[in-house]
């Protein structure tokens, strides 16, 4: 195949061809899922994988050197799975752990910049444009590489609450250092720069919880004729806030995050459909971006940066990393065990990748050298950090209990009657297994119409004993809708007795509880 890029249009020949590699591709990645899954290892180095033996040197000898391109695909690919990300965040579990993470993503950014661009300079020999370039993209932790390997360890909720905001928020700050690092012309005064991050950050995070707000306002109170229409127009209201936060001049990708985080935590319609709907599109984009990024690379001209990238990871892991961690965590008192996993914990993944191409488009000298240093630390790193983090759970005794499985609910509004039929799926570990449909206590108003089980439908009776496994359809009209849905979840938390075990719930009609 010939080569590929900015200057040599795709023939339609060319384009079957790169139809049919793309497909082949698509399904050689979704199976490599079963094998990450198995072995621990991130996916991301997998899809990298895939890149590599069909580019440059590989396989098919497909020739791929658009920068520019790359950076466009992989800034789209990224607003998607931070949509995908905010969606599956739960701000019960994120809420006491956001503080911490703020600090991390700001101040920890800061020191972890400065720290990682003085051993790039002084033991690596780079000059300093191109250190605080490298220290500025490996700032940032990448939430898909994070939680492909932490959903197989049950950790402490503040671990996982920090974690998981961090990965969303540290991208805002540094995608403004490594513009501004890679800029030709000097490099603005710090504090110059301080105030550029604090404002579009201060924009990015109004824009994004004002268009999440409106936009599940909209969806609640607007009944759309298809379902399948309500998983397109949550992701359609995410796009909107990224590119509203980028065009105000703030930031595009702490908007789209906080905007997806406000409507995943709505109650919306369909609200299982729309999740599973971003994470199918997340998977795409991560597939279809780590992909273009082994056909970006050269592999031959890694060698030569293989050391290199070695020195800046280990200031990067060892030394960096940790510090970040204990200065920013330091006015949280948060124990010692845990700041050593969070600071093994921060995975470096497709992000990083993706910033190193800001310098390769604005032709920084230097620019190819940073690319491939940032490209074999990631690789490296990964391979070591992503399969040692369930060993080092266990180490440190973070291992954690897991809770009983929250139940999924999907509501479908009934405008013309003014009620929600509500879809009940009872997992395994629910502890409304064994529960009697009339010791779910629901409130006048609501009422299970219909049970599916193992196949077969029936309409129950109040002695019906319900399993694990069951599909409830509950009726609600909109007075109760929301008091029904916070009883289902406190009895799939804690049983019948969910009232008197502190459980928050509804007895008679009246919320005993949170809304889960």
């Amino acid at each position: 195949m010939k080569a590929l890029g900015k200057d040599r249009p795709l023939t339609v020949h060319q384009l079957n061809e790169l139809l049919l590699i793309c497909s082949l591709v698509l399904l050689i990645a979704v199976a490599a899922v079963r094998i990450s899954s198995r072995s621990g290892l991130p996916s991301l180095l997998l899809y990298l994988g895939i890149g590599i033996a069909i580019g440059q040197d590989g396989i098919f000898d497909v020739r791929f050197d658009d920068a520019g391109l790359t950076q466009v695909i992989g800034y789209a690919a990224l607003v998607v799975i931070l949509a995908e990300g905010g969606l599956a965040t739960k701000w019960k579990e994120i809420k006491p752990a956001l503080p911490a993470a703020v600090v991390l993503s700001t101040v920890g950014v800061a020191v972890s910049v400065g720290i990682t661009a003085a051993g790039a300079h002084y033991l690596v020999g780079l000059e300093w444009r191109q250190a605080l370039i490298i220290g500025a993209v490996v700032s940032s932790t990448d939430a898909a590489a994070v939680f492909s390997v932490l959903r197989k360890v049950p950790l402490p909720s503040r671990v996982t609450g920090v974690l998981e905001a961090e990965s969303g928020f540290n991208d805002a700050p540094v995608v403004i250092l490594v513009v501004a690092f890679s800029t030709p012309g000097p490099v603005d005064d710090w504090y110059v720069l301080v105030g550029k991050i604090a404002l579009e950050l201060a924009i990015g995070a109004s824009i994004g919880l004002a268009t999440g707000w409106l936009g599940a306002f909209g969806l609640r109170h607007v009944a759309l004729p298809a379902s399948g229409l309500y998983p397109i127009a949550v992701m359609a209201i995410a796009v909107v806030a990224y590119a509203a936060g980028a065009m105000a001049h703030g930031s595009g990708f702490l908007a789209v995050y906080l905007a997806s985080m406000v409507l995943g935590n709505s109650k919306l319609p369909h609200a299982p459909a729309n999740r599973g709907f971003a994470e199918g599109l997340g998977w795409i984009a991560q597939i279809g971006m780590f992909v273009l990024l082994g056909l970006l690379v050269t592999p031959h001209e890694l060698l030569d940066d293989f050391w290199p990238a070695v020195v800046v990871g280990l200031v990067l892991t060892m030394v960096a990393r940790p510090l970040e961690v204990f200065v920013s965590l330091l006015p949280f008192r948060i124990p010692w065990q845990e700041q050593v996993l969070l600071s093994w914990a921060g995975l470096r993944g497709a992000v990083p990748i993706i910033l190193a191409t800001i310098p390769l488009v604005t032709s920084i000298d230097g620019s190819d050298r940073v690319f491939n240093i940032v490209f074999v630390l990631v690789v490296v790193y990964t391979l070591v950090q992503g399969p040692t983090l369930p060993w080092l759970a266990k180490a440190l005794r973070l291992g954690g209990t897991s809770d009983a499985a929250d139940l999924g609910i999907e509501s479908a509004p009934l405008e013309r009657l003014r009620g929600h039929l509500l879809s009940v799926a009872i997992p395994k570990g629910s502890r409304m297994h064994g529960v009697e449909v009339a010791e779910l206590r629901l409130p006048a108003g609501a009422a299970v119409t219909l049970v599916v089980r193992d196949g077969k439908s029936f309409v129950p009776l109040p002695s019906t004993v319900l399993r694990r496994g069951d599909e409830l359809l509950v009726v609600a009209t909109d007075p109760v809708r929301d008091a029904a849905e916070r009883r289902l979840r406190a009895v799939g938390q804690g049983g019948k007795l969910a009232g008197w075990l502190g459980t928050g719930g509804t007895t008679g009609g009246r919320s005993t509880g949170r809304s889960g």
